[in-house]
């Protein structure tokens, strides 16, 4: 399985257009290819795990969480979101772009773009919790890809 996105490399800068700096709530476009056999639905969660300690005591921030997106998805254009969103940290049902705080280190962090190919469709609530999906996929992963961007605020 292969995820990739027409505006930015692995391990590369994505661009402002899709951060705070640009308009934070609109989404990269990703490209989807070869998922396994029986793939019924997808899940993608992205997430940075570069947060200041003084920022979230977490250290983990999720960007964009959506689940049951449909197995035939190739693609999730600029801006949409097949299937269902989950909450992110903000507690909002949508993608919110990277904002790494300039005061703290480290000034560039990365965003992991993780997608999983499941044997079934979740079938929760649209806005439920990160928690409550990675619990529901439990058992069900066919397979895990991920693609790791990174964005420093100038």
């Amino acid at each position: 399985m292969n995820l990739t996105s027409p505006v930015f490399e692995e391990d590369g800068l994505i661009p402002a257009k899709y951060t705070c700096d640009g308009d934070r709530f609109l989404s990269p476009p990703l490209y989807i290819e070869n998922p396994p056999e029986g793939t019924k639905s997808f899940v993608l969660i992205v997430d940075d795990p570069d947060v200041p300690v003084e920022v979230m005591p977490e250290k983990l921030f999720t960007h964009w969480v959506l689940f049951d997106i449909p197995a035939d998805t190739e693609g999730i254009p600029e801006g949409t979101h097949p299937g269902h969103l989950g909450m992110n940290t903000r507690g909002e049902a949508q993608y919110t772009g990277p904002c790494p705080p300039p005061e703290y280190d480290p000034a560039e962090h990365r965003y992991f773009f993780k997608l999983f190919a499941l044997d079934s469709m979740l079938n929760l609530e649209a806005g439920s919790s990160r928690e409550h999906i990675e619990e529901a996929l439990e058992g069900h992963v066919l397979e895990r890809i991920e693609l790791v961007a990174r964005y420093r605020r100038t």
